[in-house]
């Protein structure tokens, strides 16, 4: 566990630090690393040192446009797209244009350095996750904005954050596997609280090697569920290790292994040319809870399967009030563990993402300031 620092004194109104710049849509040359002020903190915030910052699909996806409406492909092969033409779109960020240029980032295992205010005073010196979530008109109003995509993130060597969205975390983890959790965890955990997993129900998750699929299969052992995976040929071993009941190849056809109607709960952050199935593997009163589409997202279904089987689908993207508090009490206790695919320096945020886009990977890219 890092050790309590006092008040960074060396950081004064006219200093720079480091940062990615994400200058616009298009390929990695719109990621540009240079010196930018060290932002100040206001009242009710804190300046955060980035101890170290995690690689998410958000970010390759706001960058190259993929949230657009006129996108209608999987988000590789947006990317691709991306790299070799730049089409500017005003609907190309999660819900609302993204400010470019932009410090992107929403994965942060930080310090706490200066605080605007009194509220922020007794976090100094604190080793801490920041909630990227933020639900500013509270949590009895769905608006949301994102660290990262609304405003500027963590890939920086410092980050300013409203003070109550800094958690401190007390563990024994390094500052790598702390900042593998913030995002994919704490979509997993939305996704599994808003659908109300119970213990003994039996629970699909899609995608099981990427960050938010290997997070999703950890929350929901720790649930008492059974889970069942799904992933590539290749990495059902490795996924198999994470304690799952079952691991099925997506190249099989779920319906024909699992049966119909055997499923409690849908998790799937892939959507694409397999939705279909899901509906019919459910049982009646089932759920199917999604925040992505990383596999497509035009997706066909019946939609008879949905009314007559009484089926809840689930969106999410605003995160509740209890989830980050409980990632951080899991972590704790020793009850979720972090899988980390790699690290990189934050200067090498291009070959992080290339390497983050192959899917080859079980687990989260990190980068170094």
């Amino acid at each position: 566990m890092a050790e309590p620092l006092g008040r960074f004194d060396i950081i004064g109104p006219h200093k720079t630090m480091k940062a990615v710049v994400t200058t616009g849509n298009g390929g990695y040359d719109k990621l540009v690393y240079r010196d930018v002020p060290v932002p100040r903190p206001g009242a009710g915030e804190v300046l955060v040192r980035v101890l170290a910052a995690g690689v998410n699909n958000n970010e390759v996806n706001t960058r190259v446009g993929w949230y657009s409406s006129s996108v209608t492909t999987g988000t590789s092969g947006a990317a691709e797209t991306g790299e070799r033409e730049v089409r500017p779109k005003a609907d190309g960020g999660w819900d609302r244009p993204t400010p470019f240029p932009l410090i992107q980032g929403t994965d942060c295992c930080g310090i706490v350095v200066e605080a605007g205010s009194a509220e922020g005073e007794a976090l100094i010196g604190r080793r801490i996750l920041i909630r990227p979530c933020m639900r500013t008109a509270g949590f009895g109003n769905l608006e949301n904005v994102w660290m990262g995509s609304d405003f500027d993130g963590v890939f920086a060597e410092f980050v300013k954050a409203p003070a109550a969205e800094v958690f401190p975390v007390a563990c024994n983890w390094s500052d790598v596997e702390l900042a593998t959790i913030p995002c994919a965890y704490g979509t997993a955990e939305n996704m599994l609280h808003r659908a109300k997993l119970a213990p003994g129900e039996t629970v699909l998750i899609t995608g099981a090697s990427g960050g938010v699929g290997s997070a999703a299969v950890q929350l929901a052992r720790r649930r008492r569920t059974r889970v069942i995976a799904v992933t590539s040929r290749d990495k059902m071993d490795a996924v198999r290790e994470l304690g799952c009941d079952l691991v099925v190849s997506r190249e099989h056809h779920l319906a024909g292994v699992l049966g119909e109607r055997s499923i409690d709960l849908v998790v799937d952050n892939v959507a694409g040319p397999d939705f279909g199935q899901f509906p019919k593997l459910l049982r009646r009163g089932g759920r199917y809870v999604s925040s992505g589409a990383i596999g497509g997202p035009i997706v066909c279904f019946d939609a008879r399967d949905v009314y007559l089987k009484d089926l809840t689908l689930i969106g999410c993207t605003a995160w509740d009030e209890p989830v980050f508090p409980h990632l951080v009490s899991y972590i704790e206790r020793g009850e979720i563990r972090p899988l980390v695919a790699g690290v990189f320096p934050l200067e090498k945020i291009a070959d992080a993402q290339r390497e983050f886009m192959k899917k080859r990977h079980l687990g989260n890219f990190v980068l170094v300031p």
